[in-house]
């Protein structure tokens, strides 16, 4: 147990996080049973450090950090491990990588029965579902997602702002003035491209390279978060990463089932499964008219961040298609996004059609809205793409 505490201290003391988390203040933390999902590399490790840094401090034994992949707990298991904790005077117990443990949930739920004074936040991925798998902990478990920087956290993190968020219904209403306002403290255009590039994945901070970084990630969540997790065989791993590069490549796009079926030699059936996994890890998302949902075809299917876009093909990259991604991503939070009818590019809550644009020399519809790429502060219904990055 010491070695622990003494690995705790000096991970909380070494953090380096130099954003606040949004989700910190989004947490009902008088439950006792709280889950953080979120796809590899947006920052689960540091959040759980940083949640023990804010409301404990490096010293304090009350509460501790362990990592489930460690070896120890090969022949210990959590529940013993928690009890001795709670005996020593624990209060809060952070796991992370829990899915790396088996019977997790199991033993979560019998920590939660029978550990009543004992706080339990664990991570794990977004491929898990928490509740529709894990009936042991329907009901118990409070679940979040944390998800990568947003432009907003990007912004105020490379240019030492704080500046609020705003909902989507502030942006629509005041776009002018929440433009203007926060233009006359930092130029966000001088650093909206980067954002589209590298700002969505906290990791970009690391002192490697970020496409190299980033390539890396989406293989583990394949090799590790999708097959791990889905208890697929290593076998298909080809297959899936082929799928992947094919729907990269084309995305947006809307997916022909038969024919990427026959590109990687498996059954439409099979092709539909693995694109909802990769929307569950968090490399895709889906676009479905309005009333429909998988296992029906999405009517488009897009990279998840706009960041996955430029490793892919990093010399024919289609900067509408980043533009489109880049909101859909960001909109995605709190909204609810489907095909739009007409010639809109998404339905947003079922009341805004929304198009994306790279600039303003366009005819103006005026049933729509517009999200401009290449303008600092809009008008009327023309609004700043790189606002809609305020959301989170």
């Amino acid at each position: 147990m010491e070695s622990f505490f003494k690995t705790h201290k000096y991970l909380v003391e070494h953090l380096y996080s130099p954003v606040r988390r949004g989700l910190m203040d989004e947490i009902d933390w008088n439950d006792r049973l709280i889950g953080i999902k979120g796809s590899r590399g947006v920052g689960k490790t540091t959040f759980l450090l940083s949640l023990a840094r804010e409301h404990f401090g490096a010293d304090n034994k009350e509460c501790l950090y362990i990592n489930l992949n460690h070896f120890y707990f090969t022949e210990r298991t959590l529940i013993d491990f928690a009890s001795e904790f709670r005996a020593k005077g624990g209060k809060v117990l952070l796991l992370d990588q829990v899915f790396k443990y088996p019977d997790w949930s199991k033993e979560l739920r019998y920590c939660y029965d029978h550990f009543t004074d004992l706080k339990i936040v664990f991570t794990g991925s977004t491929v898990m579902r928490l509740k529709e798998e894990n009936p042991d902990l329907s009901g118990k478990v409070a679940s979040y997602h944390l998800r990568g920087f947003s432009f907003r956290e990007f912004l105020n993190l490379m240019s030492g702002n704080s500046f609020p968020m705003y909902t989507l219904e502030e942006i629509i209403a005041n776009h002018e003035e929440i433009a203007k306002r926060i233009c006359s403290v930092v130029k966000p255009m001088a650093y909206f491209q980067d954002y589209l590039h590298h700002g969505f994945y906290p990791f970009f901070l690391e002192k490697r390279n970020f496409s190299e970084n980033l390539l890396k990630t989406m293989n583990m969540i394949l090799e590790v978060d999708v097959l791990y997790i889905k208890q697929i065989e290593q076998t298909y791993l080809p297959k899936l990463r082929k799928l992947l590069y094919l729907l990269a490549t084309n995305a947006p796009c809307t997916p022909n089932v038969s024919q990427l079926s026959k590109e990687i030699e498996t059954s439409r059936a099979t092709v539909m499964n693995y694109i909802k996994y990769l929307t569950d890890a968090r490399l895709m998302n889906m676009l479905y008219p309005v009333g429909e949902a998988f296992p029906k075809k999405p009517s488009k299917v897009y990279m998840y961040s706009s960041n996955l876009i430029y490793p892919i093909r990093p010399e024919e990259v289609n900067m509408q298609a980043v533009r489109e991604t880049f909101f859909f991503n960001q909109l995605m939070k709190d909204s609810i996004l489907n095909e739009a009818p007409r010639n809109a590019h998404f339905l947003v809550n079922e009341t805004y059609h929304f198009r994306i644009e790279e600039n303003v020399k366009i005819k103006n519809n005026p049933d729509f809205y517009y999200a401009v790429d290449k303008t600092e502060i809009g008008e009327g219904n023309m609004i700043p793409l790189w606002l809609f990055g305020f959301l989170y």
